[in-house]
């Protein structure tokens, strides 16, 4: 059963739609921010007594639990083990207690599997983080209906304007790794991307154009690919690529795993790496050092975007709402053994 007491309270973005103002500024009234004008403030204000809000109790109370719950697409993977890194030390700092599970299951084409939702908030949990690529329109509005603050880290797919995120420069990234290549005096690069769809994967292909554009060379539609974020896809990609006529000397990938994947397939070709091709990754997860040779990558920085959005729940555990519902850290490009001039 759902808490009766919290049941009983608007929330935030009801409150902002009362009023016509955004969450952020229905917040700022909330917490007795000063930035806010005196009109607006009023409005506010009438909102709130007309619907009896009440603040929620600041976290570590008596009154506020102290369990968050953490949802990840898989608990196998190295991405994951970044991203728990980084919630568990934000968890300790803030005095929480941390329940990590795996995936959201879904009824055959029917919705969200509700009574697993209903399971976390019966267990009293403060709050939710979600490492998954979405949510689904009737779990955000559960949630929502609900009053669970919740963060997600690193959505695939962009999620409603009212939601709080953290994701990565994925646009800054991919002009980076694309630069590189330039740099090195590349000129015939690819783009092996995963989903078309996915928001991390149209960025990276972003700043990937946009490098290229800036250095005066053409984007050649026969050397961007697509397929899922996995190894064995990029393989294929990349032995597409490695068929062409005129073949790419260097490829930006937009994953580590997926990236392994162009050296299985240049070493089916007897394509060397960097000698032949150059390989830039992106994630800069404990596999990239591990390959030969150790792969050129963008670092995401996993951990601390986990601890941010960590941070950030407990922000909207204790009714303060950030000024914007996305924050985005900086990427950085990590030169290893994968890349080198072209060929003469």
């Amino acid at each position: 059963m759902v808490r009766t007491g919290a049941a009983a309270r608007p929330t935030l973005a009801v409150i902002a739609r009362e009023a016509r103002v955004s969450v952020p500024t229905a917040s700022k009234v909330v917490n007795g921010r000063e930035d806010v004008a005196p009109e607006t403030r009023r409005r506010v204000a009438e909102v709130l007594d007309r619907l009896g809000y009440v603040r929620r109790p600041r976290s570590g109370t008596a009154a506020e639990p102290s369990l968050v719950d953490v949802v990840v697409h898989s608990l196998s993977s190295s991405c994951t083990a970044a991203v728990l890194h980084g919630i568990e030390e934000a968890a300790d700092e803030a005095g929480l207690d941390v329940v990590v599970s795996a995936g959201l299951a879904r009824s055959r084409g029917c919705g969200p599997d509700r009574g697993r939702l209903q399971r976390l908030a019966a267990r009293g949990t403060a709050g939710l983080i979600f490492h998954l690529a979405e949510l689904t329109p009737s779990q955000y509005g559960w949630l929502e209906q609900h009053r669970i603050p919740f963060v997600m880290i690193d959505p695939a797919v962009k999620p409603p304007p009212w939601v709080v995120s953290v994701g990565a420069d994925n646009v800054g990234g991919g002009a980076s790794a694309t630069g590189h290549l330039l740099a090195l005096g590349h000129r015939r690069i690819a783009f092996i991307g995963g989903h078309r769809h996915a928001l991390c994967g149209r960025d990276r292909l972003e700043g990937h154009r946009s490098a290229l554009a800036a250095a005066g060379v053409t984007s050649r539609q026969a050397y961007e690919k697509y397929g899922r974020f996995t190894t064995a896809e990029a393989r294929d990609r990349a032995l597409e690529l490695l068929d062409l006529p005129e073949p790419p000397t260097a490829v930006f990938v937009c994953s580590d795993a997926m990236a392994l994947g162009v050296y299985e397939a240049a070493a089916a070709r007897g394509v060397r790496i960097p000698d032949d091709l150059s390989v830039v990754g992106f994630d800069d997860l404990p596999e990239a050092r591990w390959a030969t040779p150790a792969l050129t990558t963008v670092r995401q920085p996993l951990s601390d975007m986990s601890a941010t959005g960590l941070r950030l729940l407990v922000r909207l555990m204790e009714g303060d709402w950030p000024d914007a519902p996305l924050t985005e850290l900086p990427t950085r490009l990590t030169v290893r053994a994968s890349t080198a001039p072209p060929r003469p």
